[in-house]
């Protein structure tokens, strides 16, 4: 199965409007595509006065055991320019497969 994981660094200052940002984001799209589990992840230390996020993203097995297709992906990664200027720096973009489930 197909999982997207993409991280980035936000600055302290715009932690707060940043995650409302993503978390709107996510909502659209797991509404838009209801087989997707969306999360947001925060390291808890800070590197260089910077927080580093990571969002994650994958498809329940079940009803769609393929994962993230690349449409999907292109989706996630096209709505991402709304909040792309509360981010530090650009997002970066993994592609994982299920090893087990």
């Amino acid at each position: 199965m197909r999982e997207l994981y993409i991280y980035y660094r936000v600055d302290p200052l715009n932690a707060p409007a940043a995650r409302a940002a993503v978390t709107e984001w996510q909502l659209q799209l797991c509404a838009r595509h209801p087989t997707l589990t969306a999360r947001l992840l925060r390291r808890p230390e800070m590197i260089d006065g910077r927080e580093t996020w990571m969002e994650t993203y994958s498809n329940d097995p079940l009803r769609d055991p393929a994962g993230v297709s690349a449409e999907l992906q292109a989706d996630i990664e096209a709505g991402a320019g709304a909040f792309s200027e509360l981010l530090d720096g650009p997002r970066h973009t993994e592609v994982f497969f299920a090893c087990a489930s």
